[in-house]
């Protein structure tokens, strides 16, 4: 059976992490049932992403908060690497314009996927281990950063008003329910 995330298991911070940001109350967020495009939907939970990313850096040692911010975030880019492929990137693959996009954005999922592979194999207290999560910070935030700037405005041009909205609507489902250990 697939371990089903839960951010409301997490224990509160220590006093002497008391001043640092939290970003796991993020998890919780539900996007209003509003009409929204499918890049407004995933640039939402791309901010959950640095937010947890820039948390996760701050952590230090083999501690139980860089435990947690890390199976959160590991939990987080999991989803979205999913939602994405299935409810943005699959539509457009067919999209000769978007098809190698669609590719390379899906390649980076996978290289994603090896550095948190490499982080989960690795000891937390070690130097090594906050490498390869600087590491992992500079992927994902290049990915991001490519999909926001490039990848979104192309789509822009693929996809009618109808469909970035049926998209959105999609994949915030899809969010929701993963969110709440919804296995799919």
């Amino acid at each position: 059976m697939q371990k089903v995330f839960n951010p409301t298991s997490f224990p509160k911070k220590k006093e002497k992490e008391k001043n640092k940001p939290d970003s796991l109350h993020l998890l919780n967020y539900q996007p209003k049932k509003i009409a929204m495009k499918i890049f407004e939907a995933i640039r939402k939970d791309h901010d959950i992403q640095r937010k947890l990313l820039d948390e996760l850096i701050n952590t230090s040692g083999d501690t139980e908060r860089r435990d947690q911010v890390f199976e959160a975030l590991k939990h987080e880019l999991l989803i979205h690497e999913d939602a994405e492929e299935r409810h943005f990137y699959k539509p457009l693959i067919s999209d000769d314009m978007m098809q190698q996009h669609a590719r390379h954005g899906i390649a980076e999922h996978h290289e994603i996927d090896e550095l948190v592979e490499k982080l989960e194999n690795t000891k937390q207290d070690s130097s090594a281990w906050l490498k390869y999560a600087k590491d992992l910070k500079h992927k994902v935030e290049h990915h991001l950063e490519d999909e926001e700037h490039t990848f979104f405005q192309l789509a822009g041009k693929t996809l009618t008003e109808d469909e970035k909205e049926s998209l959105a609507t999609k994949y915030v489902d899809f969010m929701e329910e993963a969110r709440n250990g919804v296995a799919h």
